[in-house]
């Protein structure tokens, strides 16, 4: 969704440069690791080009971005286990009005990311059969438009299956333009495209769709007579003892947040943190987050750690050159709510998201012993120039990160 809200007045203008400028005076902060993990030397020139990023002409604010190591397997007996060890890269400020630097418990919105977590959800319910990856939108939502009925599962998280996309409508455009905070009935959202039929045959092809996720939380509704929220927290946060992440309808996040920010020189940045309501985006890009929170789900899903040898299997074939949005690190394809990135240095699997005032990628390696969340606070995509430059560095912290240690 890439609605700017209007520019904010000239004193709060005024306040953002006042604050920026002291950001900057400041120069980067580097943290220490989470409670429980060793931090490592951190790679010297990645934190420079992390800082140059956010020096740039319209570059973000802020940016964090977190490398994660678990030793694989269990320790040898009469051993203890290795600790996990993690790096934290910031540059940049969390906050212009306070110059306080980004930390890994500060909320912030995953976008696209939640697209994960429904497929994470769709999966588990695979595996428990309430659900198959065969299974239509005919036989599961009925009442949706019959010319979809043929639409599957599988397809629906594999982003081929044809479904016009909601959040491109000039019915949805129009209500968030005039009003970002607008609250949507969610589970209407796709009520703004049923009147027209599928883009192509369900599976002929590839194409991003926000309307796919959406219709993957109705279908787990459905079977499970359940709220897409009591299942998010049933069967991904409670199992990862994710404790700051959740799905608002609203548009306040909680503190302590990453502030973010509209970048359009020569006007100084413009927080739209909370400039735009979750209800429209809802199981396609609502959830809030953390670092931490963020990196521990990864892990999870990234090594298919909650499900069965079978689904983990499905998840893993790719539609080659099927990319995320925006494009993630090196080549990328499309598995069942999964990316391959392959990179010069390997392949993690994972996912990106942007959304006013957010950039992300989230990614671990197959295994979930290594993991990454690089996070900016302004939506890079917009600027191709400045996107290009963001996915090269994303592929040097994958490098960073698959490095023999």
């Amino acid at each position: 969704m890439l609605t700017r809200p209007a520019r904010p007045r000239a004193a709060a203008r005024t306040a953002a440069a006042t604050a920026l400028a002291l950001a900057a005076a400041m120069g980067p902060v580097l943290g220490s690791a989470p409670a429980g993990a060793t931090a490592p030397a951190r790679d010297d020139t990645l934190q420079r080009r992390l800082e140059q990023l956010v020096a740039t002409r319209g570059g973000p604010p802020g940016a964090i971005v977190v490398l994660h190591r678990t030793a694989p397997g269990a320790a040898r007996p009469g051993t203890a286990p290795e600790p996990a060890r993690t790096e934290v890269y910031r540059a940049g400020t969390a906050d212009l009005r306070t110059g306080r630097p980004p930390r890994v418990d500060d909320h912030m919105r995953i976008a696209s990311v939640a697209k994960a977590f429904s497929g994470a959800v769709a999966l588990r319910l695979v595996d428990e059969r309430r659900l198959r990856l065969d299974d239509t939108i005919g036989r599961v939502l009925p009442a949706l438009p019959a010319a979809w009925h043929r639409v599957t599962l599988r397809q629906l998280l594999q982003h081929t299956s044809g479904l016009p996309d909601y959040s491109a409508s000039p019915g949805f455009r129009a209500v968030i333009t005039e009003d970002p905070r607008h609250r949507f009935d969610s589970r209407r959202l796709l009520d703004y495209v049923a009147d027209q039929p599928l883009r192509f045959p369900p599976g002929s092809r590839y194409a991003y769709s926000n309307s796919d996720n959406i219709a993957v939380a109705l279908m787990a509704e459905a079977v499970t007579g359940r709220r897409y929220e009591d299942l998010l927290r049933q069967l991904v946060y409670r199992p990862l003892g994710l404790r700051d992440t959740h799905l608002p309808q609203g548009h306040r996040l909680p503190e302590p947040y990453l502030h973010g920010y509209a970048v359009d020189p020569p006007a100084p940045p413009e927080d739209v943190s909370e400039a735009i309501g979750a209800s429209g985006s809802w199981a396609s890009g609502g959830i809030v987050s953390t670092p931490a929170d963020l990196g521990a789900f990864i892990r999870a899903h990234a090594s298919g750690a909650l499900l069965s040898d079978a689904t983990r299997r499905a998840q893993r074939t790719f539609v080659p050159g099927g990319a995320s949005q925006p494009p993630g690190p090196g080549a990328n394809d499309a598995g069942l709510a999964l990316y391959r990135y392959t990179t010069r240095c390997g392949v993690v699997y994972g996912h990106t998201g942007n959304t006013p005032g957010y950039t992300q990628l989230a990614a671990a390696t197959p295994d979930g012993t290594r993991s990454l969340t690089f996070t900016a606070t302004s939506q890079i995509p917009l600027d191709a120039r400045l996107l290009a430059r963001t996915r090269a560095l994303q592929e040097d912290f994958v490098c960073a990160l698959l490095r023999r240690d």
